[in-house]
């Protein structure tokens, strides 16, 4: 073949390497922060994910985890009733237009539930997070025994 034949042929797949790089960038619009699973005693079957998740696009929810390390994962926040904190599983939580979700030990978070065999610290847990528009994201957690000042360690014995 000549290169006048193969010039329209290279043209369109460049153009489609472009358009394809484009559109999974703009696609990908959640990314991690940072975040940690926490590291607890062996005993205990349960722990929690904390993330931070950066959103440079629309406004969306993030409506389901899922880790391979435990049965499953949930997602819960942390509401006052009756004068005493108490932890309950939510359908979703908004990550806002170019704003962030952050899940701490004091509020929202992922529930782990269902340890297939005790955490060590340190250990690097996979999590997927599933969002309502579709998209997916991947993240790798390390085991921490991170503690923030507020209300942690009162919900994980769940």
């Amino acid at each position: 073949m000549e290169f006048k034949t193969l010039k329209p042929i290279f043209k369109q797949l460049f153009n489609l390497f472009i358009l394809s790089a484009v559109s999974v960038s703009a696609w990908a619009e959640v990314s991690l922060v940072e975040g940690h699973v926490r590291a607890m005693p062996a005993s205990v079957p349960n722990t929690a994910a904390y993330v931070t998740l950066k959103n440079d696009g629309a406004a969306k929810r993030l409506v389901a985890a899922s880790t391979s390390v435990a049965k499953e994962a949930q997602l819960h926040t942390m509401l006052m009733e009756d004068g005493v904190m108490k932890m309950r599983q939510v359908a979703n939580f908004e990550v806002p237009k170019n704003g962030q979700l952050v899940l701490s030990p004091s509020g929202d978070h992922i529930m782990i539930l269902g340890l297939h065999e005790p955490l060590q610290l340190e250990q690097q847990i996979t999590l997927s997070l599933e969002f309502d528009d579709g998209e997916k994201l991947t993240v790798t957690l390390p085991v921490m025994k991170k503690v923030d000042g507020g209300m942690s360690g009162h919900h994980h014995h769940h």
